[in-house]
């Protein structure tokens, strides 16, 4: 469908031009730019391109809820449990190695053949972990499930602002809030009961179908048009030192005394910020040039795109566990319980996707990190006190955060990005998000162990190691708040403040 490959072929471009205030006043002023209809999704014209992205979406969602849920079953069968975290370590850093390459990869091959190369080895690896007859045959598939699912993630929102209009962008973020809740709750029950009436391996097989459907969209679809003018060969060094860093980070989280963790956690940053380095001296790198600027918009809000799941990372390493041992909840209801932020991002989306105006969706993506730091503070009390009504407004709060700013936040970085850096830009917010959870995920092991947390012996002494490592999250959500504050401040037409 070459039509497809044009941005709304009918509709007025929505990408600001920066260099006219009075071209973006008027784009802002037009009612096409700031309203759409939610019934557009799913009319002719955009119904197969909204259900492609969507099920680019439930791949990278269901399959995580899903692995979580049979692997324990999988390790009672195979063995193995030693290398049982080793199978979200080298999948996370598969997944982000492999989306920072996917703007490059679009723009040198097209993105139709790019998605249905990575649907293929995600399909690969799928298949290897289902049939495998040992953990480490499950590792090799999880790594390849990560190299497919990275590139898939990120060039789903790579592809958002190439073929819809600025005033569906949010209702498009809603729609795919709606598959991560329909996800963190229809994944663990079908995973779990597949599991448990056939076998862990069928529940891997669950993937298989929704694969080929993705792959025939994606043949149809997806553009086939690339950038011969921008295109290079991908990076290889840059992203081994980048794997390397992040290995680092997720080694240092498993480790079991302090000082090998620190180390780890130097050694990750100082790989990691090399990557960087390197990165921003190359002639076409893997990142914006203004990505993590403290003197840009797009910068500021590359920040917080990293800093909220980063704070966030805590709750979902943690949250079940406390419910379950602090709280006395049994694994189904403390596994809902930790499902309720998803479904609070979710309604929040949807209901805040209907805003017109730009000056409320300034307002939203100033509230979301604000709304975090609020929840955050919420479970450190709950979790201090026992009050699991805390627990449950917090995660609502929590939720509303992420479902207040982050579709307009990610508008904002699309719009104001240069247009020869929007791939890289869209296709960045995804794997960002993926290495703020990593990240946050070893710095608060990191933290729990510091606080006592590995050697407590009974309730009280968890309790207390557990409102330490709540409380940490609050020296990443803060900046957030002041990263977003400035980001609006600073933004171009039509997103600045006047």
């Amino acid at each position: 469908m070459d039509s497809m490959e044009r941005r709304g072929q009918d509709e007025p471009d929505t990408k600001t031009d920066q260099n006219n205030p009075q071209a973006a006043e008027a784009v802002a002023a037009d009612p096409a730019h700031e309203a759409g209809r939610w019934a557009e999704l799913i009319a002719p014209r955009y119904l197969a391109t909204t259900l492609m992205l969507c099920m680019g979406v439930a791949l990278f969602a269901f399959n995580g809820f899903l692995v979580t849920t049979v692997l324990p079953t999988a390790v009672a069968d195979i063995g193995g449990g030693a290398l049982l975290s080793w199978s979200l370590t080298l999948y996370l850093v598969a997944s982000i190695a492999a989306g920072a390459s996917a703007a490059l990869l679009k723009a040198r091959y097209g993105a139709r053949t790019v998605l249905v190369a990575a649907a293929l080895v995600f399909l690969a690896g799928t298949l290897i972990a289902a049939f495998a007859g040992s953990m480490s045959q499950v590792l090799v598939g999880r790594v390849a499930q990560g190299l497919g699912e990275g590139v898939v993630a990120a060039l789903c929102y790579a592809l958002i602002p190439d073929m819809f209009p600025s005033r569906l962008v949010p209702k498009v973020f809603g729609a795919e809030a709606t598959v991560w809740a329909v996800a963190s709750f229809g994944g663990p029950v079908g995973a779990g009961y597949i599991t448990e009436t056939v076998s862990w391996r069928a529940a891997f097989l669950v993937n298989a179908p929704l694969i080929a459907i993705f792959l025939a969209l994606a043949l149809v679809i997806a553009p086939s048009k690339t950038s011969k003018a921008t295109a290079e060969a991908v990076p290889l060094p840059r992203l081994i030192v980048l794997s390397l860093g992040l290995l680092s980070m997720l080694i240092a989280s498993l480790a079991e005394n302090f000082l090998s963790a620190s180390i780890g956690v130097l050694a990750a940053m100082l790989l990691v910020l090399t990557s960087f380095r390197l990165d921003r001296n190359a002639a076409n790198g893997l990142l914006p040039k203004q990505a993590f600027s403290r003197g840009s918009t797009l910068g500021l809000g590359l920040w917080v795109v990293l800093l909220m799941p980063l704070a966030q990372a805590t709750s979902s390493v943690y949250l079940v566990f406390s419910l379950q041992h602090l709280f006395g909840y049994g694994p189904t209801a403390a596994g809902a319980l930790g499902a309720v932020m998803a479904m609070s991002w979710s309604l929040v989306a949807i209901a805040i996707a209907n805003l017109h105006s730009l000056s409320a969706r300034r307002v939203a993506i100033r509230l979301g990190p604000v709304l975090q730091v609020v929840g955050i503070g919420l479970l450190m009390l709950a979790i201090a006190g026992g009050r699991i009504e805390l627990v449950i407004i917090g995660q609502i709060v929590i939720g509303a955060a992420f479902g207040a700013s982050w579709g307009y936040l990610s508008q904002m970085l699309m719009d104001v990005a240069p247009d020869h850096e929007r791939d890289k830009t869209s296709a960045l917010l995804p794997t960002l998000q993926s290495a703020g959870f990593a990240l946050g995920a070893a710095v608060a092991g990191l933290a729990a162990n510091s606080a006592g947390f590995a050697t407590a012996t009974g309730p009280d002494a968890v309790r207390g190691a557990l409102t330490v490592t709540f409380a940490l999250p609050l020296a990443w959500a803060i900046p957030a708040v002041l990263a977003a504050r400035k980001a609006i401040a600073m933004a171009p037409p039509p997103w600045q403040v006047r």
